[in-house]
């Protein structure tokens, strides 16, 4: 099969479509997560006439999620499917002539991803790698002849897979583990022997060496100079942020042999990107919080001159998370994404003021920021429109693809609105609210408090692929009013606002949510006695929180949650951080109680509540969700247990993401009654 196909035709039929669907909009059903396409992580050609992306879906028949290569013309006219469905296809990167296509997939009949070089011209993509380590970031050299790549070596679990054809797998070898982090969600136990290095690439000979090799060490996220002759990368002890919350930032010449050399040693923040000035004279990198406000990231945009110095912060007066970023061509000006109160805008600053222009003023969401060429293109969405790939252009958004239009046309979704409130202590919170479609105002309706994680995230006006937003829309159109409140410790509200939970969970986040139920009720559109309450992550946490402070839900959802914070240490992947917020809890335990009410107190609650989780988590490990369900159950409460294999923190199994959604409506409906 062709892979290389122009794809106009995607759009051409689409208004005719659009208009017959629309005649009969209906309301979303979980099957339609069948039918979401997930658009990400856009890169803009170096001549600006081509924008390449991934295109993500959930394919039925092999219970997987599929990944494309697609790229679109700067104009929005020509859409180009690159790459057929595969199990993984993702980092799409252009070489520096426009060329060629470098990205990460699993080639068809192996097992292991590995880079792999496409020709934007025609042909099937081929592998530049024949590795069993893990691929991580990788970047072109400016001459376009080598690469710069992150691996680590392959887990023990895979180096012990049966070899194609062998008649027995060989025998499992213990994990032997040296750090203080030393498990996380995906990757499972970081055991010893397993650093992260970088390694140089030539493209035509597919020869590879290595160009950082000290064991003491993990190295990644590499950038190449513009002049080609260094490269500047992160650099740990620990497999993450070291014991003090910090990372090195350094730069080492492009040639092997050579010394790293120490630019800056910054808090860590939740995500690293690191970017050259195009002139080559400084580097920009984003820095986070000292580690006992890790959950309360709030990551800040900073440059540092390339040859060594000071380190001037650049976004730190805005007061808001800086989430992605890119230079201007000129070196004079950064493009940043700055989430702030259920929105994630562009704006630009410039180097030599350190002034600040909002670039878009409508309510939305903006990601993955890239530019080149002349060219800046973002994802955008909002609460009714899922994510594409838009042109900024001035103070505007173009839309260059449609990939879920023609769906999305067919489906009457539930309307949103702002909401303001105070809190019991006079603290203004905000949140966001979906109607069920066909609301009737001055009707009460079954209400559900549907919560946001992290801490550290925003319900925001976007419908996403595995956007809290979507699992609203999907609740709304069960009949429903559905509210999600962006709580103290949310982010979008500024660092105060965030880290005013810090070492007291469950208090001020419950009088925050309890209040946004009671406004709510308070409009006369949300029914007292049918109220649920539910969420996934610190959404399940804060779950468990609620059901044990207030009485009045009369059904939770509790998914990858926790109630027995005691428990968690050592146990979920977050030492760092309860060593410097909460305390030891051999020095602190009377605080590790406070903040594990919900376990100890589980007597108070009477609401029936619905436990989920993967039974590989390392994020929050199934066990929270275990010891809730084992206290309820003890206790007489109605409760059940869904157990999910082979799953982590966040799912990717489509049959699983179907059915979680299909119980959550199932559950709500049994105690709410929602056509009542």
């Amino acid at each position: 099969m062709n892979t290389r196909l122009c794809c106009s035709a995607l759009l051409l039929g689409l208004a005719a479509t659009t208009t017959v669907l629309a005649d009969a909009a209906r309301r979303l059903v979980p099957d339609d997560f069948y039918r979401l396409q997930d658009v990400s992580d856009p890169r803009v050609a170096p001549d600006g006439r081509w924008v390449a992306y991934v295109v993500t879906m959930n394919d039925r028949d092999s219970d997987e999620q599929r990944s494309t290569l697609w790229m679109v013309s700067w104009d929005g006219r020509e859409h180009v499917q690159l790459t057929g469905p595969a199990s993984s296809a993702r980092a799409p990167r252009w070489s520096p002539d426009g060329r060629y296509l470098a990205f990460v997939a699993t080639p068809a009949g192996a097992d292991k991803e590995q880079l792999m070089l496409l020709d934007r011209r025609g042909g099937e993509p081929r592998p530049l790698t024949a590795t069993t380590d893990d691929l991580g970031a990788f970047d072109w050299s400016p001459d376009g002849e080598r690469l710069v790549l992150a691996m680590t070596p392959g887990s023990e679990e895979a180096a012990d897979a049966p070899e194609r054809g062998a008649a027995q797998p060989k025998p499992p070898k213990p994990i032997v583990i040296d750090a203080l982090h030393f498990k996380e969600d995906k990757h499972g136990y970081l055991g010893a022997g397993r650093s992260q290095h970088l390694y140089m690439l030539e493209v035509d000979s597919r020869k590879l060496e290595p160009l950082t090799q000290d064991p003491a060490f993990n190295d990644g996220e590499p950038a190449w100079s513009p002049d080609g002759a260094r490269i500047a990368f992160v650099r740990t002890r620990e497999k993450g942020p070291d014991s003090d919350g910090r990372a090195d930032i350094d730069v080492i010449e492009a040639r092997s042999g050579a010394v790293p050399r120490q630019l800056v040693r910054p808090y860590a923040p939740s995500t690293q990107q690191l970017a050259w000035s195009p002139d080559g004279k400084l580097v920009a990198y984003l820095q986070g919080l000292e580690p006992k406000y890790y959950a309360y990231s709030q990551n800040r945009l900073a440059i540092v001159p390339a040859g060594g110095g000071a380190p001037r912060p650049l976004t730190d007066e805005l007061d808001r998370a800086v989430t992605s970023y890119a230079f201007a061509p000129d070196s004079a000006s950064i493009t940043v994404l700055v989430e702030d109160d259920c929105s994630v805008y562009p704006e630009r600053v410039l180097l030599a003021s350190g002034a600040v222009e909002r670039l878009v003023a409508a309510p939305g969401v903006t990601a993955a920021v890239s530019a080149a060429g002349g060219h800046v293109a973002v994802l955008a969405s909002t609460e009714t429109t899922v994510a594409e790939v838009h042109a900024l252009e001035g103070g505007s958004l173009r839309r260059l693809t449609g990939h879920n239009d023609s769906w999305l046309a067919g489906i009457e979704l539930g309307a949103a609105e702002e909401l303001r409130f105070k809190s019991r202590d006079g603290t203004e919170v905000h949140g966001l609210m979906v109607k069920p479609p066909g609301y009737v105002a001055g009707r009460r309706y079954p209400t559900i408090l549907w919560i946001h994680g992290g801490p550290n995230g925003q319900d925001q006006h976007s419908l996403g692929f595995d956007d809290y937003q979507f699992e609203r829309q999907q609740l709304a159109a069960n009949g429903y009013v559905v509210v999600g409140i962006n709580y103290r410790g949310s982010s979008g509200r500024g660092t105060a606002f965030a880290k005013s939970i810090y070492a007291d969970w469950g208090h001020k986040e419950v009088e925050d949510l309890r209040a946004g139920i009671d406004h709510v009720i308070a409009r006369g559109i949300a029914d007292p006695e049918r109220l649920g309450i539910g969420g996934w992550s610190y959404g399940g946490i804060l779950t468990d929180y609620t059901i044990a402070t207030d009485p009045r839900f009369k059904a939770a959802v509790s998914g990858a949650g926790s109630a027995n914070q005691l428990s968690m240490y050592g146990s979920d992947q977050y030492i760092l951080q309860y060593t410097n917020e909460i305390g030891a809890p051999w020095h602190n335990t009377a605080r590790w109680l406070k903040v594990s009410y919900p376990f100890f107190h589980a007597d108070r609650i009477r609401t029936p509540t619905l436990f989920m989780g993967g039974d590989k988590d390392f994020n929050v490990p199934l066990a929270g969700g275990e010891q809730m369900y084992a206290a309820l159950r003890t206790l007489g409460v109605p409760t059940e247990l869904v157990v999910y294999p082979g799953q982590y923190h966040l799912f990717t199994r489509p049959s699983f993401l179907k059915d979680r959604l299909e119980r959550f409506a199932a559950w709500y409906g049994r105690y709410l009654q929602p056509g009542r």
